[in-house]
């Protein structure tokens, strides 16, 4: 018997940590350690009294064993050096603008980081990770030589942790926005003050993918953000693209992006229900290619049901305004909906709409963004590309 700190599964429980998943419960475990190991690292043991690795607990959280290895090992200099390394080593030749940790598909569970050129922007989400911060931004420091990091905890999973919110640079020097190229484009990034960490890298590749079906095309580009759907479009010759999000700062940023890359886009600020469901959209010419590209509606298990409906109503209006032939790229950043539950929410759209629907290509994260296979929740983006008869 190990004499380190251990938590033990009840007897009987359905543990996914059985089956390679690497979070334990409260309600799987017989009993919760001393609030004075929280942020440590603990071991975690079946009802057989077999190791199951060591991780990091918070007592505070609903998820109160988060795995890092399969073997008895110690969150010290060493293991998070070895353990960035090799995230650095999983993306060789991804290019300067990449994410460069992924949490537990990193065995580093809750720390994000981003690469945007010369600068990381770092996301920690665990107590354990929080307390070792320090460690991590000079070890980030050292293995990547950034200009400078900036720490993005503003995300409100933090409080489910009992961490506060914050963002600050590692310099302690403000990081002004400024204009950065990626894939072509030169965007205006906010780092420090932008949505998530200033700009959506797991959507890079369908940019292009989407890009090649819009030459002399009429393109609508469904919460676009930043443009950057639109944009590519526009560059590979589409006729027309409009670009629309609820966000008047998203679309200020847009219009921005569009004029410094001298590219020919149209951008409104509007309710993308609302504006697909308003009865004028009858009478107007339909479009050539619909993007699809929603922030998470489910963000909980609990608000699935209501999602799958707002994921199916959105696609149902979308493939109403497409022209025979028509591309509907639809996505879903929603961790909680599979593909399944999105090939249902497609195949009733098209059902209502009486349209024909086939699956041009099925699209997926980046591989900087890796897939655990034994963790769902690390698969959180997914869509297909759909021709819509």
């Amino acid at each position: 018997m190990s004499s380190a700190p251990t938590l033990r599964l009840k007897p009987n429980v359905k543990a996914r940590v059985l089956t390679g998943h690497p979070w334990v419960f409260a309600n799987e475990v017989e009993g919760l350690l001393p609030d004075a190991l929280a942020g440590e690292v603990v071991e975690c043991r079946d009802r057989n009294n077999r190791p199951l690795g060591s991780g990091i607990y918070n007592p505070k959280s609903q998820i109160v064993w988060r795995r890092f290895s399969r073997e008895k090992a110690v969150l010290d200099e060493a293991w998070l050096r070895g353990a960035l390394s090799r995230a650095l080593a999983r993306r060789t030749g991804e290019g300067r603008h990449r994410r460069l940790v992924w949490s537990e598909s990193d065995d580093l569970p809750g720390v994000v980081v981003d690469q945007f050129g010369e600068v990381l922007v770092l996301q920690v989400q665990t107590l354990a990770m929080e307390r070792r911060t320090g460690l991590l931004l000079s070890l980030l420091d050292d293995l990547v030589s950034p200009s400078d990091i900036i720490l993005r905890n503003d995300a409100s999973i933090r409080r489910l942790e009992g961490l506060p919110l914050e963002v600050r640079t590692r310099s302690g020097q403000p990081w002004a926005p400024r204009w950065e190229r990626i894939d072509g484009f030169d965007y205006w990034l906010d780092l420090q003050s932008g949505q998530k960490t200033g700009f959506y890298l797991d959507q890079r590749l369908q940019h292009a993918a989407v890009a090649r079906h819009c030459a002399g095309k009429r393109v609508l580009d469904a919460f676009c953000n930043q443009g950057s759907f639109a944009l590519h479009a526009a560059r590979t010759g589409a006729t027309e693209v409009l670009g629309l999000d609820s966000a008047d700062e998203a679309i200020a940023q847009a219009r921005l992006n569009a004029e410094r890359n001298r590219v020919s886009a149209t951008f409104t600020a509007a309710n993308v229900f609302d504006w697909l469901n308003d009865p004028a959209r009858a009478t107007e010419p339909k479009w050539d290619v619909i993007v699809l590209d929603p922030p998470p509606f489910a963000k909980s298990k609990s608000a699935l049901e209501g999602a799958l409906r707002g994921y199916k109503d959105i696609n149902l209006r979308a493939m109403q305004r497409l022209v025979p032939g028509g591309l509907l790229a639809t996505y879903t950043c929603s961790h909680h909906m599979q593909d399944a539950e999105l090939r249902s929410v497609v195949a009733q759209a098209a059902a209502d709409a009486k349209r024909k629907v086939h699956i041009v290509e099925f699209c997926h994260q980046p591989p900087d963004h890796p897939v655990l296979v034994t963790m769902p929740e690390s698969e959180y983006l997914r869509g297909y590309l759909l021709r819509v008869e």
